[in-house]
């Protein structure tokens, strides 16, 4: 069994960070600034390339590397599909919904909203811009 290092910000196994690389960093600056905003982040860190957003002990960075190959990112292409979000409540979920799309952040699964995870499964799946996919789960 592993043992957690005394520093740890959380158990192991936990989500320490999350980096995306984007193609616009001012949008993506935009877009997910306002949608880790409405989830509870803070803004955490700046610098030329990047920034990030904290909620707890993890926090999600957004990169316009110059290492970065290409121009589109491809939510159907192989690698991370989506991430998803716990959202509190389903009346946050629907709210948050409905703002997104002034935002930069669009409804998918329109015919299936908001049970495509099954009709026990209440959640929202947006898109944004450059079509990064989220999920914004309600409950556990």
């Amino acid at each position: 069994m592993r043992e957690v290092a005394a520093e740890s910000a959380g158990p192991v196994g936990s989500i320490h960070h999350v980096e995306i690389w984007v193609p616009h960093l001012d949008r993506a600056r935009e877009e997910w600034g306002w949608l880790l905003g409405e989830l509870g982040y803070e803004a955490f860190q700046e610098w030329p390339t990047g920034c990030s957003w904290k909620l707890g002990g993890s926090y999600v960075v957004v990169e316009c590397s110059d290492a970065v190959t290409g121009t589109a990112h491809r939510r159907t292409d192989p690698g991370v599909n989506h991430l998803a979000f716990h959202a509190g409540t389903r009346e946050n979920v629907d709210r948050i919904r409905a703002l997104g799309a002034d935002a930069g952040w669009y409804g998918m699964f329109e015919s299936k909203y908001s049970h495509a995870g099954g009709t026990e499964h209440y959640a929202a799946y947006l898109i944004n811009t450059d079509s990064y996919e989220v999920e914004l789960v309600a409950g556990s």
